[in-house]
């Protein structure tokens, strides 16, 4: 009997295998990205933390699992299936083409995390997050070199350990899911975190507009409709989740207060980040905007003399 002939590759083996390895690699991706933004969100390095990233590539991260761990363990229970009814398909040249190259990368992938951690080591610079950071990578390039290694190796077609195995990564994903609305918030939560940030960005805009119709005219606006502009096409923010207006108020002729109704409270956040400020990733100069979740105003006075030389 030709063997070549009996293990062939069909168009189904080719389908399966590469939506096997694929989500495979998402969901090893992902996981490793998950728990070092967890990592960088339970030690914060006050020179390079932002909650706004770190929250969107939690949120990415996590849905990619979602998806692609329950769609590898189905496509994997598949392909095991069809190894049981077929044993010489365990020969498949591309079964065995993936599972090399996934061992290829894996080892690589130890070796340079190794690389890293020596020279962080010799450099002086191995922090607590860089040191779990690379631990995670090296634990889970680690895991997946030895699993593609055993199944190159085992002989039981029908082996009880790929069921125990499907339950224990299902458990694990399911955990670092969980872990995620402790770290960085529910849903709901994140949600009134992005509306509040939201909220300080067109407070900032809009404090930027008073100050320069200040120096234009030496005097602030009676309202915030003064401030549209046709020609630069300026409009006045609005409160994104509400659609009121936002309170200015006129103190004196050099103050102002701009005021907006927050639901979360940046001291909380602080508390849970060990004291790291709540970076807006679009306030360069890191002004003030701490607030309650409550309705919060900020308090803004103009000095002369430092904008004398600009009118």
């Amino acid at each position: 009997m030709n063997n070549n002939t009996t293990i062939k590759s069909t168009p189904k083996d080719v389908f399966l295998h590469l939506l096997n390895i694929f989500t495979f690699y998402l969901g090893v991706i992902s996981f490793i990205t998950l728990y070092i933004q967890y990592i960088s969100a339970l030690f914060p390095d006050p020179l390079s933390f932002h909650y706004t990233s770190m929250a969107n590539s939690v949120r990415l991260s996590t849905s990619i699992l979602v998806i692609a761990i329950p769609v590898y363990i189905f496509t994997s229970w598949l392909l095991e299936k069809d190894l049981a009814n077929n044993h010489e398909r365990r020969e498949l040249k591309l079964r065995k083409w993936l599972t090399y190259f996934t061992l290829f990368i894996s080892a690589i992938t130890i070796i340079i995390d190794l690389i890293m951690f020596v020279f962080s080591f010799l450099s002086g610079e191995l922090t607590i997050q860089f040191f779990l950071k690379v631990l995670v990578v090296l634990l889970v390039a680690g895991a997946v070199f030895g699993y593609y290694t055993w199944d190159l190796r085992r002989k039981d077609v029908k082996s009880k350990i790929l069921k125990i195995l499907a339950w224990v990564l299902s458990s694990i994903v399911l955990v670092s899911v969980i872990a995620g609305f402790f770290i960085v918030g529910t849903p709901a939560e994140q949600r009134m975190r992005r509306f509040d940030e939201q909220r300080v960005a067109n407070l900032q805009v809009l404090q930027n507009q008073i100050v320069n119709y200040w120096v234009q005219k030496e005097a602030f606006p009676q309202d915030l409709s003064e401030l549209e502009d046709n020609i630069s096409g300026f409009v006045v923010p609005v409160d994104p989740e509400s659609g009121l207006s936002y309170e200015y108020i006129v103190i004196d002729a050099l103050s102002f207060e701009l005021c907006a109704t927050f639901k979360t409270s940046t001291e909380d956040f602080d508390s849970i980040y060990q004291g790291s400020k709540y970076f807006y990733p679009y306030d360069p100069f890191q002004q003030s905007w701490e607030h309650e979740a409550e309705r919060t105003c900020f308090t803004r006075t103009v000095d002369p003399e430092l904008y004398k030389d600009i009118r």
